[in-house]
């Protein structure tokens, strides 16, 4: 009798290369999408700034979904036992994730944020200082939450289900802080 052929990207696979080839395409994306962006400014000059916004806010979309996204995998991976395949598919799904979407998200964001920020003269308004402060909390719960991918894939996981009920909030706090500094800029 035949034996079926392993699915592609099984987690048995050696973690070098089931994880190269989306970091690779993560790094391809980000380097189309820099392109692509200093084209357009080049091209557009002055009239650049709109275009580099939509950039900017598409990449925001983009990390925060994937932001809200990975704490309920945690949650769920939390109650798959160690070393079942349920627990390895969520391994997969977490780095994928961070590696694929939201990595390149928040580098695109960051880069095409601060230069939003230089081009329209914001650096000198307090609400862009603080609107810069939560968008570093957020790359700190970022970092946060990539060690959390780490710790998943290593089975070292020590904290609750219900931990990560709790900080899946900070991520909409700080998305509903930045969004009224932006649109309402109150001081």
């Amino acid at each position: 009798m035949l034996e079926p052929a392993p699915p592609h990207n099984t987690p048995s696979q050696p973690a070098s290369s089931a994880s190269a080839s989306p970091a690779r395409r993560a790094a391809i994306a980000i380097a189309v999408t820099v392109a692509a962006t200093a084209a357009t400014m080049l091209v557009l000059g002055d009239r650049a700034y709109l275009w580099v916004k939509s950039v900017h806010v598409i990449a925001i979309i983009s990390w925060m979904a994937g932001m809200l996204y990975l704490p309920r995998l945690f949650i769920y991976h939390c109650d798959a036992p160690k070393g079942s395949q349920q627990s390895e598919t969520f391994k997969v799904m977490e780095r994928r994730l961070r590696d694929i979407i939201i990595n390149p998200a928040m580098i695109i964001a960051w880069v095409l944020g601060l230069w939003l920020g230089w081009q329209a003269g914001f650096f000198s308004s307090g609400w862009f200082h603080a609107k810069l402060g939560a968008a570093l909390a957020l790359s700190a719960v970022h970092g946060y939450f990539s060690m959390a991918v780490r710790a998943f894939a290593e089975d070292r996981n020590t904290v609750s289900a219900r931990h990560w009920r709790m900080i899946n909030e900070i991520p909409t706090v700080l998305m509903i802080a930045i969004v009224v500094l932006v649109i309402v800029k109150p001081f």
